[in-house]
């Protein structure tokens, strides 16, 4: 068991057990394997289709619990530089996922070789390759180059969404030292306004302000559990998102109050840190961003291998499924260790955007050629 007091088991076993569900998701929805596999395991396949995707708020409550310990963690502003935070956050954030994405341009084009099917992203162009490294391809209506990397966009968004607010209540509060509470207020009416508003039409759910609802009540909630009366804040979060949903019911914010409701009563009894978790869960959490990133360009590969060289046979499928989840493992494994988990040095900022550009411009070379 792991006791380290920096870290949360908690928090990493909820982000573990996401993680996999989210791999689960994209590997019974994309590819060839699931639909051969079918038979065997309908029930599984059909149960991950419709609610792996599910796992995703839990990420953004606990992203957005996470950011008040670090920005705010009593409530009070610490951001007086939130450029400097800002690009901290995107260069954590976007080495890794060039990385990954370097990859996914090459296993892409090595699917594209062995079989046809709906799942394997197009040659890239270079307006895409672009908007991929400043996170807007869904803004600018490019063609994402991996499955499930909008999530990364969307987090980004959130955390600049956050630190402009945190930064913007603080400059209030130092002008007008009479005002309090700016902070929760602010926050409390950006959360609202998601879950009745932004969060209930699709056409803002390329930006932050439709899943803020989930990040605000991660941020809320750390607050909250801060407070002796904290079980009269869960109360009121309680209702908020009970409210939301007498509006209008969605399946996502259900979810988000309920890992809110979790975090905000295990916090005051330390069990976050306390709770004894297994190592290799707690790990898992650790890397779970790094597997989010690779799991995509793994699982394409080996659906594409298998189908092109073993019988197209339940059993095979089932144990290629099998396979793409212990090979997305033991990739984030290697993405962490060789990437996210390094100290970030300007040849590591060099390399890694320069890398991803050169395979995608081979990528439409060699398109373009053939």
């Amino acid at each position: 068991m792991q006791t380290d007091s920096s870290r949360m088991p908690l928090i990493d076993a909820l982000k573990a057990i996401s993680c996999l569900l989210i791999v689960g998701h994209h590997l019974a929805l994309y590819g060839p394997m699931p639909n051969f596999a079918y038979p065997l395991i309908p029930n599984l396949i059909e149960w991950l289709r419709e609610y792996g995707r599910l796992a995703v708020p839990i990420f953004f409550v606990i992203s957005g619990f996470l950011s008040a310990r670090k920005l705010a963690p009593y409530g009070i502003s610490l951001v007086t530089d939130p450029i400097h935070i800002i690009k901290q956050r995107y260069v954590r954030l976007v080495i890794p996922y060039l990385a990954a994405l370097t990859l996914a341009i090459g296993c892409a084009a090595l699917a594209r070789a062995w079989m046809i099917h709906d799942s394997i992203p197009n040659t890239p162009n270079f307006l895409q390759l672009i908007t991929h490294i400043f996170l807007l391809q869904d803004l600018l209506n490019q063609e994402a180059l991996s499955a499930g990397i909008w999530f990364v966009a969307i987090d980004f968004q959130l955390f600049v969404l956050a630190v402009t607010v945190l930064w913007f209540s603080s400059r209030i509060e130092s002008r007008y030292p009479d005002l309090k509470l700016i902070n929760p207020i602010l926050i409390t009416v950006l959360t609202a306004i998601s879950l009745f508003i932004f969060n209930r039409d699709h056409y803002w759910d390329e930006t932050a302000f439709y899943f803020f609802g989930s990040y605000g009540l991660g941020i809320l909630v750390y607050w909250v559990s801060s407070r002796q009366n904290y079980f009269f804040g869960l109360m009121l979060l309680s209702l908020l998102v009970i409210g939301a949903l007498l509006v209008d019911f969605r399946s996502r914010i259900a979810v988000t109050g309920t890992v809110t409701l979790i975090l905000g009563l295990v916090r005051p009894c330390s069990v976050l840190e306390s709770w004894l978790i297994p190592n290799f869960l707690i790990y898992l959490g650790r890397i779970s961003y790094s597997i989010f990133l690779i799991h995509f360009p793994l699982c394409l590969i080996i659906n594409a291998a298998f189908f092109r060289f073993l019988p197209h046979q339940p059993s095979i499928n089932l144990f290629g499924m099998i396979l793409a989840v212990c090979a997305s493992i033991a990739g984030g494994h290697l993405l962490f260790k060789w990437i996210e988990n390094r100290p970030i040095t300007n040849k590591i900022c060099l390399w890694s955007p320069l890398g991803y550009m050169i395979s995608g411009l081979l990528g439409i070379l060699t398109s373009r050629l053939g």
